[in-house]
């Protein structure tokens, strides 16, 4: 179970369409090695889109940075390069 010890937002659940698409594009590995918070982050702003192609733009968003590695958000994040480096 992740550690929520720090983390102020509400757990999000996986959607079904989610888990697919990581598991499409073979990035289930890069996204489980990103901290808990960002994961966390990720879910809930997709789920908080309130179109269709907003929430598949956010989606599409998620997936290239984690194929990218070293991106969060639209922001540098050195971790998640290191990470996805050591993988």
């Amino acid at each position: 179970m992740a550690d929520t010890s720090r983390r102020t937002r509400p757990d999000q659940p996986m959607p079904a369409d989610i888990a697919e698409a990581l598991d499409e594009h073979g990035l289930r590995e890069a996204y489980d090695a990103r901290p808990a918070y960002q994961r966390n982050d990720y879910l809930g702003w997709i789920g908080k889109a309130k179109q269709d192609d907003t929430r598949r733009k956010r989606l599409d968003q998620m997936l290239d940075e984690l194929r990218e590695g070293g991106v969060y958000m639209g922001m540098a994040h050195a971790p998640s390069r290191i990470a996805r480096e050591n993988g």
